[in-house]
């Protein structure tokens, strides 16, 4: 394991030695499409040995690559299409030939679309290969729809580098039932939660940014930028603000579905978000927020992600999920290098969310998940390939110097600014823009991070599969609207309780409780 990676496992691996009990067993469309799969490509595929890179002998030898048949991959993620995808996708088609014989077809969705598109291709079953998932992002929904395969034998025949470079706890706790159906992306194993800013604006005004200790802090804040900057939008969200962030809340392995616990709070009770004081403040204050004019009033609507809303020059803040030098990630995606920065609003947690909170999954419809496990395992081992999809062309969308980035003139053209989505975090470049010492700063700030009463637990939805249908479509209707302070909480949040429990709420939320109730008992 590697030095970085020993501090994160000392927060995480000794929790998830303990036996992780989940009741029911895997979907057995899941299951069939697994071994089916598997079973169709293996004959076409040469075995799979490793090197001290961590690549397989197909994936380093024009000979070995030769053997494989020629095929297309095609790799769904979140987020903003770029107007230089194709010759970005041009550039790793050389590389991948070469590896694997086989090349891409890069397919993001942007933020705004991705739900209603992703249930779209899951539910028709449209041939794809790799799709982005993570558990706020309906990882166990659609594992439970069968949708994403069982990696366990993929895993050990092609991701030699993956486990070689990725903390054991990553896939640990991203298991369902036992079972991986996502690899994880290397990244950070703590999440918190606070605001991203402006800073060259706050200069501008004067504003004394340390007297933000909590989201009502803001007020003062917002105010003045409303007054001295009437084209800009003191606070841009797309679906949710504080109550969508900041209130520390473990989903038990799904946040989708509804029923939660508190990672601050050593109460096991599952209950509705809805029921906690936390989040009843959180919709009061965004609505104060929208009526104050605060708040830019397509929220509940809009699709512009707040990356992309940065862009556009008139933005001065966000709410955030934070991480070392995140404000530098998404002032570099933006074209603002130097121009943001972020409060941290919350503390440091840990919960099988982190672990599970951004993975690729090979689909179910995928035509050869042998390739596709190829292709997500050099997006763990090889650096040229994983800065080339995150980044773009060298010499053309950055100039680098050592591990160092500059921008240039066609930055704006490949920025995707997702590179938390896609493999190996920890052999990408930095900006020069970002501190050199980003990745020591992940170590460091995985230190001393509370860990949930739920961490190793993940919640199996084959019971309440019907329920959960019903809720989703709930919590479409309300949701969102309550969560950016678009309509008041105190007139439609009796209403959307009614909505939920109408749709068998409770139902789930006593499923939950009895799986995580044995989860616990297990520990003892």
């Amino acid at each position: 394991m590697k030095p970085m990676q020993r501090q994160a496992s000392a927060i995480l691996v000794g929790l998830f030695s303990l036996s992780l009990v989940l009741s029911a067993c895997g979907n057995s469309n899941t299951d069939k499409s697994a071994a089916g799969s598997n079973a169709n490509t293996g004959s076409d595929t040469p075995a799979a040995t490793t090197d001290n890179g961590g690549k397989t002998d197909n994936q380093s030898a024009d000979s070995d690559a030769a053997k494989l048949k020629p095929y297309k991959l095609k790799l769904i993620y979140e987020g903003p299409p770029q107007p230089d995808e194709a010759k970005v996708e041009e550039a790793l088609n050389k590389i991948l030939t070469a590896k694997i014989n086989a090349t891409i077809d890069l397919a993001p969705i942007d933020w705004g679309a991705w739900d209603d598109k992703m249930n779209l291709i899951i539910a028709s079953r449209e041939p794809v290969d790799i799709l982005f998932t993570a558990q706020w992002n309906g990882y166990s929904k659609n594992v439970a729809k069968g949708a994403y395969i069982d990696l366990g034998d993929l895993l050990k025949k092609y991701g030699q580098g993956i486990t070689d470079s990725l903390d054991p706890a990553f896939l640990e706790g991203s298991k369902i039932d036992g079972k991986n159906y996502g690899i994880p992306t290397n990244k950070e194993l703590a999440t918190a939660a606070g605001v991203v800013y402006r800073k060259d604006i706050a200069d501008e005004l004067g504003l004394d940014m340390s007297t933000v200790k909590s989201p009502e802090d803001l007020d003062a804040i917002y105010k003045i930028v409303k007054e001295k900057k009437p084209d800009m939008i003191p606070l841009y969200t797309q679906g949710g603000i504080f109550a969508n962030f900041l209130t520390e809340f473990d989903f038990l392995g799904d946040g989708t579905i509804p029923g939660a616990i508190s990672k601050e709070s050593s109460d096991t009770k599952v209950q509705m978000i809805e029921d906690f004081d936390i989040y009843k403040r959180y919709l009061k204050l965004a609505h104060d927020y929208f009526q104050k004019g605060y708040i830019n009033k397509d929220a509940a609507t809009t699709q512009l992600s707040s990356g992309d809303a940065y862009k556009g020059g008139n933005v001065f803040s966000t709410i955030e999920p934070l991480k070392p030098g995140k404000d530098a990630e998404i002032a570099n995606a933006a074209g603002l290098g130097g121009k943001l920065a972020e409060i941290y609003l919350t503390g440091k947690t840990v919960s099988t969310g982190e672990t599970a909170g951004a993975m690729l999954a090979i689909s179910s419809t995928s035509k050869d998940p042998d390739r596709a496990m190829m292709f997500i395992n050099l997006l763990h081992t090889d650096k040229e390939i994983v800065n080339l999809l995150n980044f773009g062309i060298e010499g053309t969308h950055y100039t680098r110097e050592g591990e160092i980035m500059t921008p240039t003139a066609q930055t704006p053209q490949y920025s995707p600014g997702v590179a938390w989505e896609l493999g190996n975090q920890f052999l990408n470049y930095v900006w020069n823009t970002e501190d050199p010492n980003k990745w020591e700063q992940f170590k460091e700030f995985n230190k001393d991070a509370k860990a949930s009463p739920a961490l190793g637990f993940v919640f199996n939805s084959d019971n309440v599969k019907a329920e959960i249908g019903a809720l989703a479509n709930v919590t479409k209707q309300y949701q969102k609207a309550l969560e950016t302070g678009s309509v008041d909480p105190d007139k439609v949040l009796p209403e959307y309780v009614a909505a939920l429990k109408a749709a068998g709420v409770e139902k789930v939320i006593a499923e939950k409780q009895k799986q995580f109730d044995a989860f616990l008992a297990s520990k003892k």
